[in-house]
């Protein structure tokens, strides 16, 4: 049996987990990318020193992991 992971985006979204076959509404959480550390590596180097942690705090600038909330599995996740 192959299961096809389901499209998720940026926000939370409803959906029968894959695992327990359970409608739920993701939990998400946000992560840091190889784009936000090259966002503070950047800033660092032009001394906007104050701002180096902008990119770690904008949810914009880091991936989106979706689990699920009865079972705690990973469904999928959104890359920026």
């Amino acid at each position: 049996t192959i299961v096809v992971a389901p499209a998720v985006g940026p926000e939370q979204t409803q959906l029968i987990c894959p695992h327990c076959q359970a409608l739920v509404r993701t939990t998400i959480e946000h992560r840091a990318n190889t784009r936000t550390h090259i966002y503070a590596l950047l800033l660092c180097l032009f001394f906007c020193w104050p701002c180096i942690c902008l990119p770690y705090c904008c949810n914009s600038c880091r991936d989106t992991i979706h689990k699920c909330p009865r079972c705690k599995a990973f469904i999928g996740s959104y890359h920026r």
